[in-house]
């Protein structure tokens, strides 16, 4: 019998929280196949993609050009949906500080850059470096995206690197950490956030349920 169930592929380049991720995935859209691969084959026949990332940007980028992964995810973003997360959204712009400079997949306009080592908030109290936790996610686009998650909502966050806001057209959320900074960014069938929706309870399964549905830019 032909399984017409929607198929997500996560992308599996060895720099993912891929098992997190899938499981989310599943427990949201139980109606969906979820599969973690490396084939160029299974993404091309998935209706929808994940692009996660976890870990220093260098080892990141190394591994998704020796796999082919950038073409790969640039082929994705043109036909179907496709979520970043994480380092999986900063791989997606041109470059990135970390590591003494690493240049990404330049499919998005913008930069990575680095909170710093003496960060502050409005109080001047010091704040640590990595970000992380909870914190606020500003919408600042109405997108099927974020169906059904209050405005503010917290989520999860664990990252020493920031995407810049010097391209506002693609910032669809923002949060404050001594900077204003993307916490979400979008275009066409492209939707990434900085962080972990796996790892987000209630807000964060609701964005991955959205995705589930979400038809792209169709």
């Amino acid at each position: 019998m032909t399984d017409f169930r929607t198929r997500i592929a996560v992308l599996d380049y060895g720099m993912g929280n891929l098992h997190s991720v899938s499981k989310a995935l599943e427990h949201v859209a139980p109606q969906a196949e979820v599969i973690v691969t490396a084939s160029p084959e299974d993404v091309a026949d998935a209706d929808r993609v994940v692009f996660p990332g976890v870990g220093a940007i260098r080892d990141c980028m190394a591994e998704i050009r020796r796999l082919g992964f950038d073409k790969l995810v640039a082929k994705a973003i043109e036909e179907k949906p496709v979520l970043g997360i994480c380092v999986g959204m900063q791989a997606l712009l041109e470059h990135s500080e970390e590591n003494n400079g690493v240049d990404c997949l330049d499919i998005l306009p913008g930069k990575v850059r680095f909170f710093g080592r003496d960060v502050q908030d409005a109080s001047g109290e010091k704040l640590k470096v990595p970000h992380m936790g909870w914190n606020r996610v500003h919408q600042t686009v109405d997108h099927p995206m974020w169906h059904g998650i209050e405005q503010d909502s917290r989520f999860y966050f664990v990252h020493s690197y920031f995407v810049d806001e010097s391209h506002k057209e693609l910032v669809a959320g923002t949060c404050d950490y001594s900077v204003k900074f993307a916490a979400a960014l979008v275009r066409d069938n492209l939707f990434a956030v900085q962080f972990h929706p796996e790892k987000s309870h209630t807000a964060g399964l609701q964005l991955l349920r959205n995705f589930a549905t979400w038809q792209g830019c169709k």
